[in-house]
C-alpha cells in the first residue's frame, strides 16, 4: 500500500469514508423502521421490505454483518491516513491527521448519516438491504462466529437474545395517539375504548340489581301492570324470588300474541325465552364476542354464589366504544346537573365511570362501582345531611339522604 502514490491513497480513504456512512447509516435505519409499514410493504409484495424483514429476523448475523464492516473500513481508513500524513508532513503528523480523520469521520461517516437515516429509515433501509445481504452471503463464516461468540458472552450473563415486536395494550393506545393526524378525532376515541374494553368488566356498566324492572310470573295482576307502562324492550320475568329468574319476554312477542287476542297466562309463559347468565368479572371484549356466539342482547350478571347482581345489555357495551348515541327512555332527570356557579348536582347512584367520563376526572372504581358507594367507602359510616368530604379532585356536599342511602349530592371541581 506503500507503493500507491497520495491520489490514489486519497482516493481509497475517501471511498472508505463513503463506506463507513453507508454501514452506519444501514445500521440506524434497519433499527429506526416501522415494523408495520414493513408488513405493509410486504403485502404489496415489494421484494425490498422482504429482504429487510429477512435481515431482521436473523438479528445476530444483521449487527454482526455491520459491525464487521464498519470497524474493517474505520481502521483501514486510519491506516491509509497515517501512510498519507507521513508521506506529506513527515511522522511528526500522524496526531494531527489522527485528530482531523476523527472529527472527519464523525461528521460524515456517523452523525450526519445516522441522523438522515434516523428521519429517513425506510429510504435508506430498503435499496441498502440488497449490499448488506450480499456483504453476510460473503463473509458468512466470519460472521457466523462473530454471533456464535456474542451469544456464548450473553449467555453468561444470563441475558436473552430473543426479542418479541408485538405491542401490548399501552403501546398500541400511544400508537393510535400518534396517528391523531392520519384520522379524526372520533375513530381515535372509539379506537381507544375498542383497546379499553379488555380492561372493563360486565360490573362497571351493569344496569344494577335494585334498578332492573322485572315482575313475577305467578302474580297476574302485576305482570300486566308491567306490561303496560313498561318503556324497555324485554321484561325479566321471575317466580318466587327477585333472585330466581326464569327468563325474559320480548314485547315485540307480546304485541303480536295482542293481535291475535291470544293473551293469557298460558300464552305468555310461552313468551318466555331462557335466560342467559353472565359471570362477574367477564371482560367486555370477551362479552361482546359471547353475545355474538349465543346471538344474545342482554345478559344476567351473576357472582360466584349464583345471586343476580344485575343486567348488562348490548347497546351499553356498544356506547362503550362508540360513545352515548341514545337517551334512557325511563330517565326522568339528568343524572348531572350543571348549576350557576360552577358546580353539579349529581345522581349518587350515577356510575364513577360515567362520571369520570362526563367530568374529566380519574376517581378510583376498583372496589366501589358507583358515586354512593365510594361515599360510603370513604366515610365507612352512613352519611349525614349536609356532610362534605374531599375526595380529590372533588368536593362532595351531600345534600339529600334517605334510610336507602344517599339521594343527591352536589360536587365541586377543585382547580
Amino acid at each position: 500500500m506503500e507503493s500507491l502514490s497520495t491520489f490514489w491513497l486519497s482516493v481509497l480513504l475517501f471511498i472508505l469514508i463513503l463506506a463507513s456512512a453507508f454501514f452506519s447509516s444501514s445500521e440506524t435505519s434497519m433499527m429506526a423502521i416501522n415494523r408495520y409499514r414493513l408488513k405493509t410493504l410486504i403485502s404489496k409484495n415489494n421484494v425490498q421490505a422482504k429482504r429487510v424483514e429477512k435481515l431482521l429476523n436473523n438479528i445476530d448475523y444483521l449487527i454482526g454483518a455491520i459491525l464487521l464492516g464498519n470497524n474493517f473500513v474505520n481502521i483501514l481508513a486510519a491506516s491509509i491516513a497515517t501512510l498519507l500524513s507521513i508521506k506529506l508532513y513527515g511522522e511528526g503528523s500522524v496526531i494531527i491527521a489522527s485528530m482531523i480523520l476523527t472529527v472527519v469521520i464523525l461528521i460524515f461517516a456517523e452523525n450526519t448519516p445516522k441522523t438522515f437515516a434516523a428521519k429517513n429509515p425506510e429510504r435508506v433501509a430498503l435499496p441498502a438491504s440488497w449490499l448488506l445481504d450480499l456483504f453476510i452471503n460473503l463473509f458468512k463464516p466470519v460472521i457466523f462466529l462473530i454471533s456464535l461468540i456474542s451469544k456464548f458472552i450473553l449467555n453468561i450473563f444470563g441475558l436473552k437474545t430473543e426479542s418479541k415486536n408485538d405491542l401490548n395494550s399501552e403501546e398500541l393506545r400511544m400508537a393510535v395517539k400518534d396517528s391523531k393526524s392520519m384520522m379524526s378525532n372520533s375513530y381515535q376515541r372509539m379506537l381507544l375504548n375498542i383497546i379499553d374494553l379488555e380492561k372493563v368488566k360486565v360490573e362497571d356498566i351493569m344496569i344494577p340489581h335494585n334498578e332492573l324492572v322485572i315482575a313475577d310470573i305467578n302474580d297476574e295482576e302485576e305482570l300486566f301492570d308491567q306490561f303496560k307502562r313498561i318503556q324497555h324492550n324485554r321484561l325479566l320475568i321471575f317466580e318466587g324470588s327477585e333472585s330466581n329468574i326464569i327468563g325474559t319476554i320480548h314485547m315485540r312477542d307480546l304485541v303480536n300474541n295482542y293481535a291475535k287476542d291470544e293473551v293469557n297466562m298460558s300464552q305468555i309463559k310461552e313468551l318466555i325465552r331462557e335466560p342467559y347468565f353472565v359471570p362477574e368479572g367477564t371482560p367486555l371484549s370477551q362479552q361482546l364476542e359471547h353475545f355474538k356466539n349465543q346471538k344474545r342482547r342482554l345478559g344476567i350478571v351473576v357472582d360466584e354464589y349464583g345471586e343476580v347482581q344485575g343486567m348488562v345489555v348490548l347497546d351499553d357495551i356498544l356506547e362503550e366504544i362508540v360513545g352515548q348515541f341514545t337517551s334512557s327512555q325511563g330517565e326522568s332527570i339528568d343524572e348531572i346537573t350543571l348549576q350557576e356557579d360552577g358546580s353539579y348536582l349529581v345522581d349518587p347512584k350515577i356510575s364513577i365511570r360515567e362520571l369520570n367520563t362526563e367530568l374529566k376526572i380519574k376517581l378510583p372504581f376498583d372496589n366501589a362501582k358507583t358515586l354512593n358507594g365510594l361515599i360510603l367507602e370513604q366515610l365507612q359510616s352512613f352519611p349525614q345531611h349536609n356532610v362534605s368530604l374531599k375526595i380529590d379532585p372533588l368536593i362532595i356536599e351531600i345534600i339529600q339522604v334517605s334510610k336507602q342511602g344517599v339521594k343527591l349530592v352536589k360536587i365541586t371541581k377543585l382547580n
